[in-house]
């Protein structure tokens, strides 16, 4: 009597070799994150923008001296680095006798709620704009072109100048002023993202299914242009943090007391032969900020690029 043999095992269609040897799906979050940890950039700005974002929130709570308070007798006190510089003021004080580290830390909060607010209104007027014309076309794409055209006519600074020289010069007027000129970039770049994306399969998918015009703009287009949206934002914001801190430098822009770093150049500028620390201090801490906002944004390209440029 022959004993039955046993059935031989389904064939699959790869060995276990062959696939232990296929790669790993990694999400697009993990590849995204992947990218950031190793692009240098993008490291040395994010490290540097969140070392002063740290600095402008816990302000209240490492700021040594309060940054209004004045003493004329200990006016123009150099550095602890220098000969008569002493700790209880390690960066110095300015001629009003203010603590110049203290007046640095909380002069982040006004350069970063600047470049903040200025980006953020001069990008919902561009986006929208931009969102419209790159969607829609023909008249309404010229209106818009005209509309970007005439703005890149009027010169920014000029045009902040003149109207904080008439308005008068303040926190929120330089906001409102920088928020008003800064949009046109936003405009061109949304315009030409959103034409490309207008002829691709799934928003002509939505049209044919019946979906709003708002939700195509806000749900199909608007997340697949956040890309160069981000990067955007991140020159508009470094580009008004500048003008501010030139407009406070001219008396137009912050006025005192608060602690804005181009007043504070501005009111070093006649010690500046004699006492060069007082206008390098907040020089260097506004280079430091436009470096790491531009680092942070040009490695937020790379990483979100569908090819991982690096």
């Amino acid at each position: 009597m022959i004993a039955p043999t046993s059935s031989p095992p389904a064939e699959t269609g790869l060995s276990a070799p062959a696939a232990d040897a296929l790669p790993a799906v990694r999400s697009p979050t993990a590849i995204v994150l992947r990218r950031g940890l190793t692009h240098a950039g993008f490291m040395i700005g994010a490290v540097l923008l969140g070392l002063i974002l740290l600095a402008a929130v816990a302000a209240p709570l490492i700021a040594p001296h309060d940054p209004y308070a004045q003493d004329v007798s200990r006016r123009l006190i150099p550095p602890v680095w220098q000969a008569k510089g002493t700790w209880e003021h390690v960066l110095g004080t300015d001629k009003l006798g203010r603590d110049y580290l203290s007046r640095l830390i909380y002069g982040s909060q006004i350069s970063l709620l600047i470049g903040l607010s200025a980006a953020l209104i001069s990008g919902l007027i561009g986006t929208t704009l931009g969102i419209l014309a790159g969607y829609f076309g023909g008249r309404v794409d010229a209106v818009v072109s005209y509309i970007v055209t005439t703005r890149l006519a009027l010169p920014v600074v000029l045009v902040a100048l003149a109207m904080a020289a008439l308005v008068g010069g303040s926190l929120k007027v330089v906001v409102l002023v920088l928020g008003l000129l800064l949009w046109d970039r936003f405009a061109v770049v949304t315009r030409a993202a959103t034409r490309q994306v207008r002829s691709q399969d799934f928003v002509a998918a939505a049209e044919a299914a019946g979906f709003t015009t708002a939700r195509i703009l806000l749900q199909e287009i608007l997340p697949n242009i956040l890309n160069a949206l981000i990067v955007v934002a991140t020159l508009e914001m470094a580009h008004a943090i500048l003008l501010e801190a030139a407009l406070s430098f001219l008396g137009l822009g912050v006025q005192p007391p608060l602690p804005s770093w181009g007043l504070m150049i501005a009111e070093g500028k006649p010690y500046m032969l004699f006492q060069p620390w007082v206008i390098t201090i907040p020089g260097v801490a506004l280079l430091l900020l436009v470096l790491a906002i531009n680092l942070l944004g040009d490695g937020l390209r790379d990483i979100t690029a569908p090819e991982g440029r690096r």
